[in-house]
């Protein structure tokens, strides 16, 4: 148990580090409490909240885990490297095509009913 506790606070440091030091965590969360916020004022059903709550969680581990590359890449490499920047640039490539398909989600399910109430 006491491993489990340990590796448990572990993640939650590494969680509280990212959304401290990385700007665009920050931003994603701001974003996907946004989104909570308006399907909750929408009264959505619990499909339309798990495909919400799936593509938020898609994003903000993706950017967990483009932090963990970037700063990986940053110890093993201090200085400039063409395979370092491949490595940074396709971690920052997978936030982004999480963030579009959680945008592509987001429009699907909030669209039409914000259409709706204009």
């Amino acid at each position: 148990m006491r491993r489990f506790i340990r590796s448990f606070r572990h993640a939650c440091l590494g969680v509280v580090y990212t959304v401290r030091k990385e700007r665009n965590m920050r931003f994603h969360l701001w974003a996907a409490a946004a989104v909570m916020l308006i399907a909750a004022l929408l009264r959505l059903q619990p499909l339309e909240w798990a495909m919400l709550i799936g593509a938020c969680a898609l994003v903000l581990t993706a950017e967990l885990i483009n932090t963990a590359i970037e700063k990986t890449v940053d110890l093993a490499m201090p200085q400039f490297h063409p395979l370092a920047r491949i490595a940074k640039d396709a971690a920052a490539g997978a936030v982004l095509a999480a963030a579009v398909c959680a945008a592509l989600i987001g429009m699907l399910v909030l669209g039409p009913r914000l259409l709706g109430l204009l």
